[in-house]
């Protein structure tokens, strides 16, 4: 069996279109479909069900398909293995995290991961946690750091930190918070005007789910995707929102705001990595599982 003629059928398949797959793998459509039918001949299996909407795998395919990543990530990690004897970790990885986790992970992250593998890439892209736990599973992303994961088929998942949650509203000016304000009751929580995500965001959803179980429920103001717009808007007096302490603590002006522990019951939230259950994770995949891993423990954790 070609190796690149599995890589190709693998990149159809996962794309689920030849022009596309064409296209990410710079060769030409003809050619493409040449070596794919030429693997099919091979096996004599169809493998692909060609349409006018692109290319989906047949049975036969899908077999293949689990078994070809399967192999091609075998293959990429003896190739990892044998330039790390000549230069160190190679190759390139892809991480996937929650818009409040990467605004203060991107930076201390990345730099770690160029400090310690040089010769290595690493592609970073924020997104909720359905849309990365299904990039997982296609093969587009290695690794992602989900907020209150559940076990699934396909996914393995390792506890990082459990983060504190935390009511941030505007500061009055002049205000100084010495002592910092006390606790602030749940069901209070849930009167106040909330400029909150929308859902399913993970944050969102489990600060409904919080509320429910103590018979209330948010009262939503705004709901707005995306940290720095939250803030904005609670610094203009649109609401609170509900966020952890070093997303207020990266805001370009963290003394607008005031930040008060949530109690009866407190407010937290698990964070956990997730990489594929069904392909072999390579050297460098794990080398960044380890940084992702020290980095988060020094920056997130809010309790043990």
């Amino acid at each position: 069996m070609d190796l690149k003629q599995l890589e190709y059928f693998v990149r159809v398949a996962e794309m689920g279109s030849f022009t596309r797959a064409a296209l990410a793998l710079n060769v030409a459509q003809p050619a493409l479909s040449r070596q794919v039918r030429l693997l099919e001949v091979e096996l004599r299996q169809n493998l692909l069900v060609r349409n006018g909407r692109g290319a989906t795998p047949t049975e036969a395919g899908q077999v293949l398909l689990e078994h070809g990543r399967g192999i091609l990530h075998q293959v990429e990690r003896a190739r990892e293995e044998l330039g790390r004897v000549r230069t160190g970790l190679t190759g390139q990885v892809t991480l996937g995290m929650p818009p409040s986790v990467a605004r203060v992970l991107t930076v201390p992250l990345t730099r770690a991961f160029r400090l310690a593998m040089p010769e290595a890439k690493l592609s970073i892209s924020e997104g909720l946690s359905t849309a990365m736990q299904e990039g997982l599973l296609n093969g587009r992303l290695d690794i992602a750091m989900l907020y209150n994961a559940t076990r699934s088929t396909g996914l393995e998942l390792t506890h990082l930190v459990r983060e504190e949650l935390l009511l941030v509203q505007a500061r009055p000016p002049g205000l100084q918070e010495d002592p910092p304000p006390p606790p602030i009751d749940l069901h209070a929580v849930a009167a106040l005007p909330l400029v909150i995500p929308s859902r399913p965001n993970a944050i969102r959803m489990h600060v409904e789910s919080a509320m429910a179980r103590i018979g209330c429920h948010p009262h939503v103001a705004f709901e707005i995707d995306g940290v720095p717009a939250i803030l904005d808007l609670v610094a203009d007096g649109a609401g609170a929102a509900i966020l952890s302490r070093n997303a207020v603590a990266r805001s370009i002006q963290p003394s607008a705001f005031s930040v008060r522990a949530i109690s009866s019951p407190p407010l937290t939230i698990d964070l956990s990595t997730a990489i594929s259950s069904l392909r072999p994770s390579t050297l460098t995949q794990q080398a960044t599982l380890n940084l992702i891993r020290e980095t988060a423990q020094k920056l997130l954790s809010s309790t043990p």
